[in-house]
């Protein structure tokens, strides 16, 4: 559970404790989603709009709303190569149009931010905003792509520019800069506003995702129970939402230590949703059963479908610790966390480039990427945890002592195997 310093107040530790001590989740509530429904990756609509694409065409609607199918396509099972089909219709339309064309430049940035392309995401923002006269669409997606950049100071000001505090838009993201902050009371409070307005408005897209992220925000206040009923309010809207399950599954790996169970809601998740990071968490589920060969067998499937030279930067951090973890390639690590770093200057990339200089075993680098630019700057639990890692390599046990006391409550977010991680520092 993240935000430490919060959650240690007396009327947080006792909610927490209580509500850790009641709630257990039944199969019951949620087996009904898990059985397998393959999505459509086609429709009319599509077929419609599609047809009207030819070699030479300037059919500009066409085009968005081709890509606007992509992008379902994707979200429905994980596969990349919609995402990247949704990229070429963008493309071609920003290309094409001359109406509308701010629009479409901020839905192929968004599609960029999907293959964590950043730096060109920023470049089209900045083209669409160029166009559209500072328009609050493109403020809003300044904002994100500035934070995934790690540009907080700009993305702040963004922020202030379309505050209204009566705007879905407004509430998520103002949950987001708190989230960073680490103000996780604040967080909670904007995104259970957001999440009202999108049960007044009945769009079931809203609902679907305010739900689903607001379930995460409480998992990490220990909110265990609430976080359940509402990653199952939204597979009642979305029976296959991969998300949620996912959700789901972690509850119960992390908070029952039910490992069979959680891989059996996963492994249902994987029939007809395909994205590499299950088959790591598979991996983690499998190490903290003691079954090696399945951990094995995990990650080699990871390995083989990361090996698509096309996902381009969008596992970097997976990567950096799966080469880590199994590996002595210290050298690759190091090249990919580096790029990392150049493609969004972010305490997590530093983090990762820090824990590179650790198992390289040049410790001072180590120390100086984290006194720079982690310590100070994040509440992420997994990144104070490597802080206190290469605080111990460097005799600094103090500073060890003041991350372990913080971390005691983070075993929930981290897994269970990080308990003893903890408990070794």
């Amino acid at each position: 559970m993240k935000y430490l310093v919060i959650l240690c107040t007396v009327v947080l530790v006792i909610s927490c404790s209580q509500n850790s001590k009641d709630f257990e989740t039944s199969y019951k509530d949620y087996n009904a989603y898990l059985k397998s429904r393959p999505h459509k990756n086609t429709s009319k609509y599509y077929t419609l709009w599609n047809s009207k694409i030819t070699k030479d065409s300037t059919q500009l609607l066409s085009f968005g709303n081709v890509a606007s199918e992509y992008n379902r396509y994707f979200k429905n099972t994980g596969d990349f190569q919609f995402l990247k089909k949704a990229e070429q219709a963008l493309s071609k339309a920003v290309e094409i149009a001359n109406i509308n064309k701010e629009g479409y430049c901020r839905a192929l940035a968004r599609n960029y931010i999907s293959q964590h392309r950043f730096k060109e995401a920023l470049i089209l923002a900045q083209e669409a905003i160029s166009m559209g006269a500072g328009s609050k669409a493109t403020r809003s997606l300044l904002f994100d792509v500035h934070m995934e950049l790690g540009n907080y100071q700009k993305a702040e000001a963004y922020l202030d520019s379309i505050r209204n505090p009566a705007e879905f838009g407004y509430l998520i993201r103002a949950a987001k800069w708190n989230d960073y902050k680490g103000d996780l009371d604040t967080t909670i409070e904007f995104m259970e506003k957001a999440m009202a307005k999108a049960e007044a408005s009945k769009n079931k897209d809203l609902l679907v995702w305010s739900y689903s992220n607001i379930a995460d925000y409480y998992g990490h206040a220990g909110r265990f129970k609430d976080s359940y009923e509402h990653y199952l309010k939204t597979l009642a809207i979305d029976h296959q939402n991969a998300y949620a399950k996912k959700g789901i599954a972690w509850i119960v790996f992390s908070h029952e230590k039910n490992g069979t169970e959680a891989l059996r809601i996963l492994d249902s998740v994987m029939q007809d949703y395909k994205s590499p990071d299950y088959y790591l968490l598979k991996a983690e589920i499998a190490d903290f059963m003691n079954n090696t060969f399945l951990k094995r067998k995990n990650h080699d499937l990871y390995d083989a479908v990361i090996s698509n030279k096309a996902y381009g930067a969008m596992y970097n951090a997976y990567n950096v610790d799966f080469i880590l973890e199994n590996t002595d390639q210290f050298e690759k690590a190091l090249k990919i966390a580096s790029e990392e770093v150049n493609n969004r200057a972010t305490p997590e990339s530093y983090s990762l480039l820090a824990h590179v200089y650790l198992k390289k075993e040049d410790y001072i680098r180590a120390l100086e990427i984290v006194n720079a630019n982690v310590i100070g700057k994040t509440y992420e639990p997994a990144l104070l945890l490597n802080a206190a890692e290469v605080y111990k390599a460097n005799h600094q046990f103090e500073k060890v002592k003041e991350i372990k006391l913080e971390l005691a409550d983070a075993i929930y977010e981290l897994g269970p195997a990080s308990k003893e991680k903890i408990a070794s520092l």
